[in-house]
């Protein structure tokens, strides 16, 4: 009877712990705007899920937006906290069996494959539309959002969409890969796709790592193929896969891959390089290694950034977090949570619910029956063993921002962090891709709180890993290649009880930064001078290049008629000034957000806009020491094709004295046409008078990851016109007219004194106009008297032949 008594003692002190637990949580039933919904049918085809569990696909930014997938579809706004219809597709559409095996959120768009077809609905508009380009049927799509910020970069990354064939052979599958949301797809193969062995378990875009991870399985393994340097080279370490396996890719661009099926589940935190089981504790004790181990039946799951829910078909509730070293699942207290219907969606840090729907037997509309789960409060029952958060605060400025690290850059971030008293707490910075940035971090104590508490302040620096110089080149990623990675601050040791405490994330964009420009220096202008008038180049200005000194077609061909090009003032402003007879270059200087940075000395390429092709450039390739044929505008525009003339960047641009160039340097006597850099190369102009439009690109592949290129005007002055005859017959026209001139003069004063040249000098006498100074007529070698006139009669005429020139006629005697 004793033994009775104690038995019976023992096992009330063993559920009486379990009586006095809180529940997990409180069902409540949405029930809201059926009103609306009276008389509605559903148009179109119904909607249904091809997988016998259901999923809930929640949108990452936009935190009320989520699809419902099991025999009905719902898409809510609300986070269902109102009445649904059911999900449907219009018949224009003409899906055929309106079956989905995929479905996900791409910016403001949600993207269904239906019947092995990809359909896009914008649901701000409310409009469908069938995508294009895809050839063959596919049955999963695949893609990712960035919440950061509305930057272009950050937009590439939520628009970038892949659709494949899942269980297809790899080596003869067909992928398509779209950069538009889904609206339009393109074939995609990767590099040795063909030699690889085994089916398609899924292709994937992991931006925290800047490489396409295309998952093989084959004879229960499977391992990620990547697509760029350095992990193109080897494979990741394979992994059990046992089922089919669904990915989940966690939000927040951190690489947390999320593997399960009802017997499995597994986690990897470098984008599937290293994926390992999922384990099952108590306390600080591993009860079991893996799901499959603990003999649990999976039914579904839900993660957002930091935090991971299990609802398994025993109604067991299962959680843990994605801290960066923790990996391990703890068993909350027994509820009757679960139904076929049933799903989790975390609405909130440490905020699960589980949410089930509920038809109407007199409206079309469903109802939501919803059991949220406090987290926090459930860890601090004191049956899980769970220890207290040994951190009070972890804060930093950078926390869910993004940040450009361009060439030759540097990032510094701070962070604060106090533990509690008599804890050692272990702050850990990582980064998602060390391939391509690395970091410096430095800790110290930085004064105490009120409480006595002492506060650590950390100092990251961030560098591109090239530039770090402690990583081996086989290690590192292409430097002209521009990639992303996400920065993690965490606690090492943290508890599964510090919910609130999230890890601190920044992304950080190792590319262009779009706040920096190029501008031209001008600090002697034209206008300056009083060479032009601004006044007059604001007022519809334009003037004419002549039809030989221009080609439209950049080729150095004369034109066929005049150019007449108005000069756009607001943009150019008033033109640079520069002496024809002198070798020049522009002086670039760089700027960002409005503040001087530097005055680049990086390897730039000039371009007239109109085609002008007087000047050259002092510079030849031997001059240059190219080791190699170095590239000019007419290479580079036959090779560019419909891309224009002006294609010369830093993509396409090859040294001539890089090594690696292969080019062998045929023509060293043509003109070398790059500026800056390692040599003194500078631009001649022809003697031509008039302005230039100059196009101007940064070439230098390691100068910025930026296209940095702009257009400025030049004022050429200093030139004489050219000469109508060539110089040899102008110099031989003036030297036979000074030789003839000195042999005048010396021959014209001999030849006065003979007959013949007095008989001259009388003629040009006698044709001259009458003058009272007219010098007296010769005559028989002697001077003829003058004759006074009378004071009547007519004056004397004028017999003779000649005219002394006074107003006075000469006569001869008889």
């Amino acid at each position: 009877m004793l033994v009775v008594l104690l038995v019976a003692a023992t096992t009330i002190l063993r559920l009486c712990p379990l009586a006095r637990a809180q529940p997990l949580c409180r069902i409540r039933t949405v029930r809201t705007g059926k009103v609306f919904y009276v008389g509605e049918q559903i148009q179109g085809g119904h909607l249904y899920f091809s997988s016998g569990t259901t999923r809930l696909v929640k949108h990452p930014c936009k935190k009320n937006i989520a699809l419902y997938l099991g025999r009905q579809i719902f898409l809510t706004k609300d986070n269902f906290e109102s009445s649904l219809l059911p999900f449907s597709i219009p018949t224009s559409m003409q899906v055929g069996i309106p079956e989905v095996t995929s479905a996900h959120f791409a910016g403001s768009v949600l993207l269904l494959v239906v019947n092995w077809n990809v359909y896009v609905y914008d649901y701000e508009a409310n409009s469908w539309n069938a995508s294009t380009g895809i050839e063959h049927p596919v049955s999963h799509i695949s893609g990712d959002n960035c919440c950061y910020s509305e930057n272009s970069f950050c937009m590439d990354i939520s628009n970038s969409v892949f659709a494949y064939l899942h269980g297809d052979q790899i080596s003869q599958t067909n992928i398509y890969f779209s950069n538009t949301r889904g609206y339009r797809f393109q074939k995609y193969a990767q590099e040795r796709q063909a030699e690889l062995v085994g089916s398609l378990g899924g292709i994937f875009y992991f931006h925290s790592l800047s490489q396409v991870g295309l998952l093989l399985v084959d004879q229960r393994k499977a391992m990620f193929s990547y697509s760029d340097h350095p992990l193109n080279h080897s494979f990741g370490l394979p992994f059990d896969y046992n089922g089919t396996l669904d990915t989940l890719i966690a939000p927040g661009q951190k690489g947390i891959l999320i593997f399960w099926f009802e017997k499995s589940l597994l986690l990897s935190r470098n984008a599937g390089q290293l994926v390992n089981p999922v384990q099952v504790r108590e306390g600080q004790h591993i009860l079991y290694s893996s799901i499959f181990e603990a003999n649990i039946t999976i039914h579904s799951i839900a993660a957002n950034e930091n935090e991971l829910a299990v609802l398994t078909r025993e109604n067991n509730l299962y959680y843990g977090s994605l801290g960066i070293l923790s990996s391990s699942l703890i068993k909350f207290a027994d509820q009757n949570i679960w139904s076929e219907e049933a799903v989790l969606m975390f609405t909130d840090v440490g905020m699960l619910e589980i949410l089930t729907p509920l038809p109407d037997m007199i409206f079309p509309a469903f109802d939501f029956q919803k059991c949220p789960v406090n987290i926090q409060a459930i860890l601090m029952d004191s049956q899980l063993q769970v220890d207290v958060c040994q951190v009070e605060l972890l804060q930093g400025e950078f926390e869910n921002k993004m940040y450009t690290i361009d060439m030759n850059s540097e990032l510094e971030l701070t962070a604060l962090m106090i533990p509690r008293p008599r804890t050692s707490a272990v702050p850990l910075v990582t980064v998602s891709n060390p391939h391509s940035l690395g970091l410096q971090a430095v800790i110290y104590e930085d004064g105490y709180t009120y409480d006595g508490n002492t506060k650590h302040r950390l100092n990251i620096s961030l560098r591109q890993q090239h530039h770090w110089g402690r990583a081996d080149p086989n290690f590192t990623s292409s430097i002209k290649r521009p990639t992303i990675s996400t920065i993690t601050l965490d606690i090492a040791n943290k508890e599964i009880s510090c919910v609130d405490l999230k890890p601190l994330t920044a992304l950080i964009s190792v590319g262009c930064d779009l706040e920096k420009k190029i501008v031209i220096q001008n600090e002697i202008s034209a206008c300056y001078n009083g060479i032009l008038d601004p006044v007059a180049l604001q007022d519809n200005y334009s003037y004419i290049i002549e039809r030989d000194a221009y080609d439209p077609n950049f080729r150095g061909q004369k034109a066929m008629e005049d150019l007449e090009v108005p000069y756009h003032y607001e943009k150019l402003g008033c033109p640079l000034l520069v002496y024809y007879d002198t070798p020049w270059k522009p002086v670039v200087e760089l700027w960002r957000e409005g503040k001087f940075q530097e005055v680049v000395e990086a390897e730039y390429v000039l371009l007239e806009v109109n085609g002008l092709f007087t000047y050259t450039y002092s510079l030849t390739a031997d001059m240059a020491l190219c080791s190699s044929q170095p590239q000019n505008w007419t290479t580079i525009a036959e090779a560019a094709g419909d891309k224009g003339p002006f294609a010369w960047d830093r993509e396409n641009y090859v040294s001539c004295h890089d090594p690696d160039n292969n080019a062998p340097l045929r023509w060293p006597k043509v003109p070398y046409q790059i500026l800056g850099g390692p040599t003194e190369n500078k631009v001649v102009f022809d003697q031509r008078n008039g302005i230039y439009i100059f196009f101007i690109s940064i070439v230098d592949p390691y100068y910025s990851y930026c296209h940095l290129e702009t257009t400025f005007s030049v004022y050429v002055y200093g030139a004489f016109p050219l000469p109508v005859f060539p110089p040899e017959v102008t110099i031989l026209l003036l030297t036979g007219a000074t030789l003839l001139s000195v042999w005048l003069a010396y021959m014209t004063p001999k030849l006065l004194h003979t007959e013949q040249g007095l008989r001259v000098k009388g003629f040009w006498t006698w044709i001259s106009p009458n003058s009272e100074s007219r010098a007296p007529s010769l005559h028989s070698g002697g001077l003829a008297p003058k004759r006074r006139r009378g004071p009547k009669g007519p004056p004397p005429v004028a017999r003779g032949p000649l005219d002394n020139g006074a107003g006075e006629g000469t006569a001869n005697g008889p």
